[in-house]
């Protein structure tokens, strides 16, 4: 990293993105529904806002990493198991995508685009998962009516997918707002 580059990561906007992103990601190791979580609002939130697109994609994988490795070291076993399978590969897949969309909200940050941006999030985390939770499992046959079933399946869990996207997404976003309109300095390096 040249000079510049690090020095401009080490400015308030950088590191305040940093600090909510990883902490909303901490958040999944509080009690709450299936599925509601930070992940899509993370991906979209530093898409918006990162001015590097290295780092808008680099700091939500490496807060959903952290998270990750503080829920296996609780939950052990299963849940350890769950690293470098395609299941994950699939969640940190569809982190990227969702980061790649929120390079759309640049410039635009607001009310409406935040709500439709994370709906769209919560869709294509639903849509990647749950096809992969069909691909190749013998739960489900491998046919079209298999891979409805697992679609189906997945509907409770997507309501609170849907419903933590857009909990969390208000929270960062609107939370950023505030904090950028109170301190000018977290204006400098982002969109």
């Amino acid at each position: 990293m040249n000079r510049s580059a690090a020095s401009s990561i080490l400015n308030a906007g950088p590191l305040v993105l940093m600090g909510l992103i990883v902490l909303a990601a901490l958040t999944r190791v509080l009690p709450h529904p299936p599925n509601f979580s930070p992940v899509a609002s993370i991906a979209l939130f530093g898409g918006a806002w990162f001015a590097s697109r290295g780092w808008a994609v680099a700091v939500p994988l490496v807060g959903l990493l952290i998270s990750d490795l503080v829920l296996a070291s609780i939950n052990g076993g299963l849940y350890a198991s769950w690293f470098g399978g395609r299941d994950m590969l699939a969640v940190y897949g569809c982190i990227v995508l969702t980061t790649v969309i929120g390079f759309r909200m640049r410039g635009k940050v607001g009310g409406a685009s935040v709500l439709g941006y994370s709906l769209l999030g919560a869709v294509l985390f639903y849509l990647v998962t749950n096809f992969v939770a069909w691909l190749g499992n013998p739960m489900y046959p491998q046919t079209g009516a298999g891979l409805m079933a697992s679609y189906v399946a997945g509907i409770p869990f997507f309501r609170w997918s849907v419903l933590g996207t857009l909990v969390y997404s208000a929270a960062l976003f609107g939370g950023f707002a505030l904090l950028r309109a109170q301190v000018p300095a977290l204006r400098a390096h982002t969109a």
